[in-house]
């Protein structure tokens, strides 16, 4: 297995796999090629694959914005997990991110998402209770719930 840095030429078999786990949330705008691609120009370094031969079997896409990092989505894919593959995707993007200065890292996972949250909370990420997260669309954006 080898792990690099994602690029808009992986995003066909990055889509694919996004589709192919539960429990994850996108939408037909930020998570298009075109927008995939205005966020890996602008984060060109800290987002992850890992890749199994010709496949890609796990993707962390994450950033920053120069003050807080972020992670928006974690997949492996089903028939490959328990084989540590979150965990070296996501060391590598918290290197990445922690190398261009960024101190605290931030993420959302659907509370239905049970392996997800059990993931998160493995690594050390914990729930905020004194937080509401708030969000307004200013185009409109479908959703695609997995």
């Amino acid at each position: 297995m080898n792990i690099r840095v994602m690029t808009i030429e992986d995003y066909e078999k990055v889509y694919e796999l996004w589709m192919s786990c539960n429990n994850m949330g996108f939408n037909n705008l930020d998570d298009s090629r075109e927008g995939i691609e205005k966020f890996l120009k602008r984060n060109p370094k800290t987002s992850f694959i890992a890749e199994k031969e010709d496949r890609v079997v796990g993707v962390v896409l994450s950033g920053h914005d120069g003050r807080r990092g972020y992670i928006y989505h974690m997949s492996v894919a089903e028939d490959c997990r328990g084989n540590k593959i979150a965990t070296k995707l996501l060391e590598n993007c918290l290197a990445e991110l922690k190398a261009e200065g960024i101190n605290k890292v931030a993420l959302l996972v659907f509370n239905r998402n049970e392996i997800g949250n059990a993931f998160w909370e493995s690594q050390g990420f914990k729930i905020r209770e004194d937080i509401t997260y708030r969000n307004k669309e200013l185009t409109e954006i479908v959703r695609i719930d997995t």
